[in-house]
């Protein structure tokens, strides 16, 4: 199991539809959560895309060399940039950081927003434009590694005509960097199983989540290739449950009917597939949001794309996680408001309980204090939360 963290180039806060407790974007803040989720364990970060984002690359550009071992999880485009600039992106990336790019390939799924980046196809072109960008760039890095015997990448297509495409430095990862993706739509699952390494959902109950998974599982089946699964979920973990159930109705407690309508009208505009499954599961209504055992979509009011959230105690929260484990999902990507506490928080209290793979190593901690901190020499307290003193000094 691989857990990875999300990196808020949008902006980020204690609340959800509130400036109340809101933090701009910045470069500190950024190096801040990027450092933490170096140090802290997780494979990497997932850095958001579209005109609401600084741009993830360069983002991600700035961070890599502040951080030691960490994966940066960084969109590519297909139809907003060529397949060819591209990989030779991607290849440097790889290549400057050695080895720690992963590749989020978006199709999509605002009409509004694409248009304005000058887009203008529908659903189903826009997938097939993704099956011929992805057809062109998994050719380029092998291209690259032929360049002395001439061999090139070339397509004509309905969307592309790429001729004698080829990169002069092949990333460090091979054939390239591994290809994450998410889709719901059945043209989506296809070009999924098609071309990726990872296939991405959102948090949806397991049920639906198995669907989709054995679904794709038969579509790569049919193209000779097996895959790899991965899940998108914001955590609100807590000691108790009922605190953390607290702190989920705290993230909204701004939330108002006006904001709600605004945002389930900008996500009606949507053709994204998967954006109508999120909605479907609360329907715009706060009063029943756990849709599945701790399984809460109170952030879908407001947000767009990921809304769900796990909500409980560590132990709860794990057994959650585990629960998709055995549906076949390897990856998940984690969030939290505001992201810096709560990469701490989610490291503190849930890493203890999964079977993590890249955990550091934790040294015996030293006194540093004798005033409190630490009790004597190497005294560490033991007692109990229930055995802790009401009094404070």
């Amino acid at each position: 199991m691989q857990l990875l963290w999300f990196i808020p180039t949008h902006g980020d806060g204690r609340y959800l539809a509130t400036a109340t407790g809101g933090r701009a974007v910045s470069f500190p803040y950024l190096r801040q959560i990027a450092q933490a989720v170096d140090d802290l364990g997780y494979t990497g970060a997932l850095l958001p895309t579209g005109r609401s984002c600084e741009d993830a690359w360069i983002v991600a550009s700035t961070l890599v060399s502040l951080t030691r071992q960490m994966r940066f999880l960084v969109a590519i485009r297909p139809g907003l940039v060529s397949p060819g600039v591209a990989a030779r992106m991607a290849a440097t990336f790889d290549r400057l950081s050695g080895g720690r790019l992963l590749i989020n390939v978006v199709t999509g799924g605002d009409p509004v927003e694409l248009a304005g980046d000058g887009l203008h196809l529908d659903h189903d072109q826009r997938y097939e434009l993704t099956d011929e960008f992805l057809t062109v760039w998994r050719a380029m890095p092998t291209a690259g590694y032929a360049y002395a015997s001439g061999e090139q990448a070339n397509l004509q297509g309905d969307y592309l005509n790429i001729q004698d495409g080829k990169l002069l430095f092949p990333p460090v990862q091979k054939p390239y960097p591994p290809l994450w993706f998410g889709g719901s739509s059945p043209i989506a699952q296809k070009i999924a199983a098609k071309h990726v390494d990872v296939y991405l959902t959102w948090g949806e109950p397991p049920a639906q989540v198995a669907e989709k998974i054995a679904s794709v599982r038969r579509l790569a089946l049919l193209e000779g290739r097996t895959l790899r699964f991965g899940i998108r979920l914001h955590v609100i973990v807590r000691e108790t449950e009922s605190e953390a159930w607290d702190a989920a109705n705290d993230l909204i407690k701004y939330v108002d009917d006006e904001a709600i309508a605004k945002a389930q009208k900008a996500y009606a505009r949507m053709d994204s597939v998967g954006q109508q499954r999120m909605t479907q599961l609360h329907h715009g209504n706060r009063e029943a949001l756990e849709i599945s055992p701790n399984l809460w979509t109170g952030v879908g009011l407001v947000r767009g794309g990921a809304g769900t959230a796990l909500v409980g105690d560590p132990q709860t929260v794990a057994a959650r996680i585990l629960e998709y484990a055995d549906l076949g999902v390897e990856s998940f990507i984690l969030s939290g408001y505001p992201h810096l506490e709560e990469a701490y928080r989610v490291a503190e209290l849930l890493f203890p309980h999964l079977p993590l793979e890249n955990l550091p190593a934790v040294e015996k901690q030293h006194v540093l204090s004798p005033f409190g901190e630490i009790v004597a020499n190497e005294d560490f307290p033991k007692q109990k939360p229930q055995e802790r003193a009401t009094s404070i000094s």
